[in-house]
């Protein structure tokens, strides 16, 4: 069956790592959002390599060496940063959003200006004119009135910006902890159900 027939009902979506610190936060999200959807883009810059080896000392972003994904690496699908013609690069390719994580202010005042100068803005100019999901998890601080404007014109065009601050009421013991109540969030406002984090009212 043609991947773009209506009745086709696989599960797709795609994910950018930028140069941000914080690429923790990629890696966690691909290893759930794997048992999630059938069918994860995964693009990554230069720079996100750079920081994933002396964060975490990946020596890359290759699901089946790398990210720990065991039996689901197949569901992941490697895109060329410059790849302008990967299939979410177009409107008429069916899937659910795009999440960057973490998101670079480079990154965020690209797509804020409009300027596909590489696949992740590309893809995040087509989930914008398509209304389809947008997260941007920044990582950076303080921020500038750039940084600000930037992110206040992607939120009014539909996007979701989403700072990497995460919350301390479900008491984290452990850096995980952490990480996990971000992707927690990062699932839910993709309108997926999470059982990482219990919300505020329903710790025990």
């Amino acid at each position: 069956m043609p991947e773009n027939h209506p009745s086709c009902t696989e599960r797709r979506l795609a994910v950018s790592i930028t140069g941000a610190s914080g690429a923790i936060y990629a890696v966690r999200f691909l290893q759930e959002a794997v048992r999630i959807w059938d069918r994860i883009w995964l693009t990554f810059s230069d720079n996100a390599l750079a920081v994933a080896e002396h964060e975490l000392g990946l020596r890359g972003f290759d699901p089946a060496r790398d990210l720990g994904l065991g039996d689901y690496a197949p569901r992941v699908s490697l895109m060329g940063a410059a790849d302008m013609s990967a299939p979410p690069s177009s409107g008429s390719y069916r899937y659910d959003g795009l999440v960057i994580v973490p998101c670079s202010m480079g990154t965020l005042g690209r797509i804020a200006s409009g300027v596909s100068t590489d696949l992740t803005a590309r893809i995040a100019d087509v989930c914008l004119k398509e209304r389809r999901r947008l997260v941007l998890v920044t990582r950076e601080t303080p921020l500038s009135a750039i940084h600000l404007r930037n992110m206040l014109e992607l939120q009014e065009a539909g996007a979701v910006v989403m700072p990497a601050a995460p919350g301390f009421y479900h008491r984290p013991r452990t850096v995980d902890d952490l990480v996990s109540f971000v992707v927690a969030r990062m699932l839910q406002a993709l309108g997926v159900e999470q059982h990482l984090v219990k919300g505020w009212g329903e710790q025990e």
